[in-house]
């Protein structure tokens, strides 16, 4: 099997890594860096690119030299670059950098002076206080590195939602096609679209003699085989995910997807409602005494428990159960809801397409419309757009919605929402967009109290429209800022804003609980891509998936309107009352954005 986006995206962040380490040419480094940004977003692996003829050099940030090494990763499985560098620095030294508030110099610092090498001799170091004692670290740095290490030890071999699918989808496809598979499905908590996987449960029904057993632990991708029988087998794959493979009977297969899929408290709590009616329910089926009752499917398992079927993003024990006893559940939001997307980026700032390219990239994956929402001038390193840039692509969506066909882009901007809470562009400015996205870029570390009323003034402001990615984590480099969310979503609520749900893998934020909380205060959530290329589009379903975990059905989110009703909706937003101090209102004003607007 060729190596997957996320294995070549390694090799690149293992070689930047040690270059930086070396103190190598920065503009190579960023190189590099770059690199791994552009084929982690890839929703097309590079192999198949390459059996399809594509161009590599094509692809954002990629030239010839890179797109010879992803050529050579694919066909070898190796760096011949990566492997020299690894002669010059113990490989662990690495693992390092991956500890929070811990760059290049400062492993440097560590390596030569204290001869940590790896994560656990760093551990060690930090126990023992003989850190703080290094020029430029100090007892709060030394404090911050044992608890960034144990955030970090918590965290550790779990994959990202985007990234387990990667090698799970693969994986399924080929066990589907052995002779005799019947039915074979991922379950656990990649099934339930948690942020983050540990391993994975995949369910398979297969005729009698089918070799999927042997298929399985033969699969190109296995590293290590943990255990093999006639039923069930576990193997670590090379990327060093866990795989569980269990070979089920036709008669069980509902409940052994049932019982795989979890969660555990989801699973003990219908077990618990199983045994007061007298029945047992397990992997095999569900039980009066001897008598298997159902088990065929899910849906004849929670019937035997007085249930409706539960969406497997529902199954975390948080209500569900007793919303389905009422058979009330939600009809949960689905990717074809989607009319549009409310954050996207082009090559003016930090995107990789035209505005041509993304309009019809988004066109191709079913939307409506689309926001191009570049960044503001604030945040420079983006390049990020002053006024007059900012005037002279909203010209250019003018021009260009006038030829475009089934697809209208929306003028908008990510505007900088600065440490008191004001905005990064002028009132007169932001009146002229179709739309505001708002975000924290800078100060993570405010105290709570005043993070959150940084954003609670910035979302008084009369143009401001969607909070983006309110809670501003990294999956896992960066956890949440410290914020009232809470507080948050009922001020949304009273004042007449949105919240986005944020579509990146390594963001999913809003997170479930807070989807969940916005739909109790009717707070709409806008599923965004925060698109940067047009292979972006794709990573709506995570977002789908995140939404659904946080039971939002498709009138609880803002872009499932057409858009002569998103237009309303936005519009209402600007007749919220001004109550922040030192800007003033202004006329409402004529929103403009091609000849599909009536």
């Amino acid at each position: 099997m060729p190596s997957h986006n996320a294995d070549i995206a390694a090799v690149f962040e293992e070689i930047a890594n040690l270059l930086e380490i070396e103190g190598a040419n920065p503009f190579r480094i960023r190189a590099y860096r770059n690199a791994v940004q552009a084929i982690g977003a890839l929703s097309t692996e590079a192999y198949v690119l390459l059996e399809n003829k594509e161009d590599l050099t094509e692809l954002p940030g990629i030239g010839r030299d890179l797109a010879g090494k992803i050529e050579e990763i694919i066909a070898t499985g190796h760096c011949a670059l990566l492997d020299r560098l690894q002669t010059e620095l113990p490989p662990a030294v690495t693992e390092l950098l991956k500890v929070p508030g811990l760059g290049p110099k400062r492993v440097r610092h560590l390596y030569h002076d204290l001869d940590v090498q790896t994560v656990e001799q760093l551990y060690g170091a930090a126990r023992e206080g003989r850190i703080r004692a290094l020029s430029g670290f100090g007892e709060k740095t030394e404090l911050n590195i044992l608890q960034a290490i144990e955030a970090h030890t918590d965290q550790k071999g779990r994959f990202k939602l985007a990234v387990a699918a990667q090698y799970a989808e693969p994986l399924r496809a080929f066990l589907a096609d052995v002779p005799g598979v019947k039915e074979a499905i991922v379950a656990g908590s990649y099934r339930r679209m948690r942020e983050t996987v540990g391993d994975l449960d995949i369910v398979v029904t297969a005729a009698s003699g089918s070799p999927v057993m042997e298929r399985f632990t033969g699969y190109e991708e296995v590293a290590e085989i943990l255990a093999a029988g006639s039923t069930r087998a576990s193997v670590v794959l090379k990327c060093g995910l866990q795989v569980d493979l269990r070979v089920v009977a036709d008669e069980s297969y509902g409940a052994a997807l049932h019982y795989f899929t979890g969660s555990k408290a989801h699973n003990v709590a219908v077990r618990y409602i199983a045994q007061k009616k007298g029945l047992k329910v397990n992997e095999y089926g569900v039980f009066r005494g001897k008598n298997r009752i159902a088990g065929e499917t899910e849906e004849s398992v929670y019937r035997a428990a007085g249930l409706s079927f539960i969406p497997p993003e529902l199954r975390e024990n948080r209500g569900e159960i007793d919303v389905a006893r009422t058979r009330k559940l939600p009809r949960l939001v689905e990717l074809c809801d989607l009319r549009g997307d409310l954050h996207t980026h082009t090559k003016a700032t930090d995107g990789h397409n035209t505005l041509r390219e993304m309009a019809l990239a988004g066109k191709s994956h079913g939307l409506e419309y689309i926001a191009v929402t570049d960044h503001s001038r604030g945040l420079r390193v983006t390049r990020g757009l002053d006024p007059l840039r900012l005037k002279r692509q909203c010209d250019e969506i003018d021009a260009l919605n006038e030829e475009l066909e089934g697809i209208t882009l929306l003028k908008g901007i990510e505007v900088d929402i600065l440490e008191d809470g004001t905005l990064d562009l002028p009132d007169h400015v932001l009146a002229q967009l179709d739309l505001v996205v708002g975000a924290v870029h800078s100060k993570f570390e405010l105290p709570r109290a005043r993070q959150t009323e940084r954003i609670l003034r910035a979302m008084e402001h009369p143009h401001f429209t969607v909070l983006a990615h309110p809670n501003g984590r990294l999956i896992p480099q960066r956890p949440p800022y410290d914020i009232d969310m809470p507080r948050i979503i009922r001020e949304a609520g009273r004042r007449g804003c949105f919240l986005e749900l944020n579509a990146q893998p390594e963001r999913l934020d809003l997170f479930d609980i807070y989807c969940q909380m916005a739909k109790e205060e009717g707070v709409l959530v806008s599923i965004n891509s925060d698109a940067h290329s047009t292979f972006d589009f794709a990573n709506l379903r995570f977002g789908i998936g995140q939404a659904r975990r946080g039971w939002l059905e498709k009138q609880d989110v803002l872009n499932t309107r057409s858009l002569e009703e998103l237009r309303i909706l936005i519009a209402r937003t600007m007749q919220r009352p001004n109550t922040c101090g030192p800007y003033k209102r202004q006329t409402k004003p004529q929103i403009r954005s091609g000849k599909n607007v009536r």
